[in-house]
């Protein structure tokens, strides 16, 4: 199983929306796929049809409890390859719950092993900020994937996340490697919309994503319909980008770019003048 976690500490940039969409196009694709809700706001348990608070377990209580394994709590959605381990409000509590836990940072990792050979892809979605939970993400996966709008002081908010993978690398999880930075809510054919993307590439290289997700209508309003826009607008531009950058997960650059161990020289260039 390959575990993808989908990390950024600054809001609004496309976590959720990516780990959806993503989840569901590699299903589409006739890969199994567990989607873990790991953000107390439980927007993708909520993208994926469910209602958060009508679980009786969640990956809360895999996560504060020993005896809890995660596939008690995993549930279908409707793409018949994807699954959730879906979440809720209660998961804020975790960092407290957890505080004097011995090797705290390790939990996700030790229970997801169950599901080594159970799914082809695991795909975990992140809260805003760099918290036990987050860090937990991090120590499990083999591949962290960075939403970034296409704003100039998306460089400057980088920097924090890369700080943190570097020290994962170096503490926790020495196989963590940066797959790739994707492009998000990019406004059309504006002047400012290709001035960043091309100073990101300048900077970046080939650690970003071919693929750039545009913001749309579609996009916005599949939420709100309990859909990934993979099932919601499946002609839509929203679901051909998402559909692209799970062709490129599975067989463009990404497959071969992952950026592992030293990440010093990405950092400096995430806060280049």
């Amino acid at each position: 199983m390959r575990t993808l976690t989908i990390a950024n500490q600054k809001g609004g940039c496309g976590k959720t929306t990516t780990s959806v969409n993503l989840a569901a196009a590699l299903a589409k694709r006739n890969k199994s796929v567990l989607l873990i809700d790991l953000d107390p706001q439980g927007h993708s348990t909520l993208g994926v049809g469910h209602n958060p608070d009508s679980f009786p377990a969640t990956i809360y209580n895999v996560m504060s409890n020993p005896e809890v394994s995660i596939s008690s709590v995993i549930t279908g959605t409707v793409i018949p390859k994807l699954n959730l381990v879906p979440n809720n409000i209660l998961l804020s509590g975790a960092d407290i719950k957890l505080a004097s836990v011995y090797n705290r940072e390790y939990i996700l990792r030790e229970k997801i092993k169950e599901l080594n050979d159970v799914y082809d892809f695991c795909v975990i979605d992140c809260s805003p900020s760099l918290n036990l939970m987050t860090l937990n993400a991090l120590v499990a996966c083999n591949d962290v994937i960075i939403p970034v709008q296409t704003q100039y002081y998306a460089l400057e908010g980088l920097r924090q996340l890369l700080e943190t993978i570097n020290i994962v690398s170096e503490r926790y999880n020495p196989d963590i490697g940066i797959m790739g930075i994707l492009m998000t809510f990019v406004e059309g054919n504006t002047a400012l919309s290709k001035q960043v993307q091309q100073q990101m590439r300048n900077y970046f290289g080939d650690l970003i994503f071919d693929t750039v997700i545009h913001r749309t209508v579609k996009l916005a309003e599949a939420p709100s319909a309990g859909e990934s826009i993979i099932t919601y607008a499946p002609t839509s531009k929203g679901a051909m980008e998402y559909r692209s950058l799970a062709e490129e997960i599975l067989h463009g650059k990404a497959e071969d770019r992952t950026a592992q161990g030293d990440f010093g020289n990405i950092q400096r260039c995430a806060v280049a003048e």
